[in-house]
């Protein structure tokens, strides 16, 4: 048993405050993904700070159309929300392809984004894992790599993100709200989460103490044509082997703007906009579609038991994009929970 103390902040300034006071403290919202940490040993802060009472549970409209979605608003008021739900399907879809029912009544949108990998190692404390204790190796490669990178990793890591959510963020331009020791900044969604490098113990690039507090989504939701693809070993309550997350704005067949981001890839949810561009002007065809795949994946490398990855997530591009042009009606959040595979 690890023994730790635990405080409720009441405010955001108290909160981050609190952490600044405690070595080896952590920020605990919903909990769904730190609690398990602990409990496998894998994380053992010392100090909790409780961030429930913070009052940042709010989804408001910001000035210019974008909305506000407050890092504690769960993952189930996020998805099932009007404007989430009229004007950002994308999110709405994603979200309800994440977890389950009851994870998503506890999990919040700020911890959604801080997430750590599910990789069997990293889990695993009887193996080397870089990204747990830094130096001691990386036990993927060469292992057993089913769920592991294929694009953006490095020789110290290849653990892949595993948020749904994320994808879509990533996909709709998000940006991060945080505050910290040094105030209060914006955080742009690419740039929130980090590729493994030499440092593949770094999630993202937040600084020490730093708290999300909010995050902001534009104006344009691609509410018209946008499709959130998630192919899994079950078809429920499992991670992505690959996901895609499209929208298009289209003139007739015409790509006039385009959004593209994949999970279950790499470290960190992965967005090329040079695909992106390659779409725009172009007819919303299989062939324009197989062009934009193989530009996606020119840099992909397969570790063995991951290599069909490539050519899946070419495949699911593919769809993907051709389920965005095809919307010809009103998305039913309903009837993708209940049948999406």
């Amino acid at each position: 048993m690890n023994s730790f103390t635990f405080t409720q902040a009441t405010a955001v300034a108290s909160a981050v405050q609190d952490k600044a006071a405690h070595e080896d403290a952590a920020y605990i919202g919903g909990g769904t993904n730190l609690i398990d940490l602990m409990k496998e040993n894998v994380a053992r802060p010392t100090h909790l700070i409780g961030l429930k009472k913070l009052g940042l549970d709010a989804i408001e409209a910001l000035p210019g159309g974008g909305l506000r979605l407050g890092a504690l608003a769960t993952n189930a008021d996020t998805a099932y929300h009007p404007e989430v739900e009229q004007r950002y399907p994308l999110l709405n879809q994603a979200i309800l392809a994440g977890a389950s029912p009851q994870l998503r009544n506890m999990a919040t949108d700020g911890g959604n984004l801080m997430q750590r990998t599910r990789c069997y190692y990293f889990y695993d404390l009887a193996t080397p894992c870089n990204k747990r204790e830094p130096g001691s190796g990386c036990s993927a490669i060469g292992g057993y790599t089913r769920v592991h990178a294929i694009l953006g990793a490095s020789e110290h890591c290849i653990a892949t993100h595993p948020s749904d959510m994320c994808v879509a963020l990533a996909a709709l331009d998000t940006t991060v709200r945080v505050s910290g020791p040094n105030g209060e900044r914006t955080i742009k969604f690419e740039d929130f989460h980090r590729l493994p490098g030499d440092q593949p113990e770094r999630d993202n690039t937040l600084e020490p103490g730093e708290l999300i507090t909010g995050l902001d989504l534009p104006a344009k939701g691609f509410e018209k044509n946008f499709s959130y693809l998630k192919l899994r070993d079950r078809s429920s309550y499992a991670f992505a082997l690959v996901s895609v997350a499209a929208a298009l704005e289209l003139d007739g067949d015409t790509i006039t703007d385009a959004r593209l981001a994949l999970g279950g890839v790499a470290h960190k949810p992965w967005r090329d906009k040079g695909a992106e561009a390659l779409l725009i002007g172009q007819p919303a065809t299989a062939d324009t579609f197989l062009r934009v795949a193989a530009k996606v994946l020119a840099g992909a490398k397969g570790q063995g038991t991951n290599n069909f990855k490539i050519e899946l997530a070419k495949r699911a591009i593919v769809r993907a994009l051709k389920q965005a042009t095809e919307m010809n009606q009103a998305f039913d959040a309903n009837a993708f929970q209940n049948s999406n595979p």
